[in-house]
């Protein structure tokens, strides 16, 4: 399916065009969602403009799609930015052209906005409302302070259990980081973990049982594919074919199942605050900084590269709420 969309998109000048850009992707490491991201961006500038090959186009082109995605399509900055972004990686990266006119192009100005918090109260009700697995990823999510992919993405060797914490490989920005493990979550994990290991030891009695591995490392270590240690913690009921290799294995759950299933339980739990996974990390950071821990210590669970942005969490603080005595209380 995708490669005759790549054909229709480029048209009879460069029928292979999104082809090449996931091929110069896939040679820089770069992820299987940003593959995703920057063809489909590139595919809409191609037809956008008509199908016109993008050597033939330049600034005026490239800022007349940018303005029609906001003006017309009423994107966000970082939507718009990231169009940006697939359009100089195809220039710079696949058709090989310097772009000196690029900065010409001025990029969206990010809205600065305060994250939804939930109250430990509404954590509460909203864990009430879940069971089985989603209730074990989002209790990860609030308890560790993770990503939704992040907890997704878990393998068996990056829990210890002895040392309290949870190693998370290749979080954003493609660095490691080590976070807490909840005494909590314990008992809970070591029975998920028994459950994916009989779906493993069912994968080898069926010749299967290979895992998506990073990179190259499934070149460099042959058998590390089936072995226990690198098996999601969270694995899928059903297996599915990967998008690159065409090979069947058992992928992680989908973060769509996750995502919809913390937005009905905000709805049941009557929370009526805009409710995703990532709330639960915003509320982690949060509740963190109210208990006292420094904000050094929360950056780092985080994963933060700048202590600014874990800054943000004290603007969300009980500071107006409990924090301060409102002058109209003192008449």
């Amino acid at each position: 399916m995708e490669r005759a969309k790549n054909s229709v998109v480029a048209g009879s000048q460069s029928p292979k065009l999104l082809d090449q850009l996931r091929a110069r992707i896939r040679a820089l490491h770069y992820s299987i969602r940003t593959e995703d991201a920057y063809a489909d961006w590139a595919r809409r500038f191609i037809l956008f403009h008509e199908k016109r090959h993008p050597r033939d186009m330049g600034v005026a082109e490239v800022e007349a799609f940018l303005t029609h995605l906001a003006v017309e399509r009423k994107v966000s900055a970082s939507t718009q930015n990231q169009a940006k972004a697939a359009l100089l990686f195809l220039y710079k990266k696949v058709l090989q052209i310097e772009l000196p006119w690029l900065s010409e192009v001025v990029a969206a100005k990010v809205s600065r906005r305060l994250p939804v918090v939930l109250t430990q109260r509404e954590v509460r009700e909203l864990l009430l409302q879940l069971n089985g697995v989603t209730w074990l990823v989002a209790s990860l999510l609030y308890g560790a302070g993770m990503r939704v992919l992040e907890g997704l993405r878990l393998r068996i060797k990056d829990i210890e259990f002895e040392r309290r914490e949870i190693i998370i490989r290749e979080g954003k920005g493609s660095k490691d980081r080590i976070t807490v493990l909840p005494e909590n979550l314990i008992l809970p994990l070591r029975e998920q973990i028994e459950h994916a290991r009989a779906l493993h030891q069912k994968d080898l009695a069926d010749g299967m049982g290979s895992v998506w591995l990073p990179d190259a490392l499934a070149m460099k270590y042959k058998n590390a594919a089936k072995s226990w240690g690198w098996q999601y913690v969270f694995p899928s009921a059903v297996r599915s074919i990967d998008p690159r290799s065409a090979a069947q294995r058992r992928h992680h759950v989908h973060e769509q199942s996750i995502q919809k299933a913390v937005s009905l339980a905000a709805k049941r739990a009557a929370i009526d605050k805009p409710c995703t996974p990532h709330v639960l990390r915003h509320s982690f950071a949060t509740h963190m900084l109210q208990s006292g821990y420094d904000i050094r210590t929360v950056q780092e669970l985080l994963g933060h590269q700048d202590v600014s942005t874990t800054q943000i969490y004290t603007h969300v603080m009980n500071k107006g709420g409990r924090g301060v005595l409102s002058p109209l209380d003192s008449l």
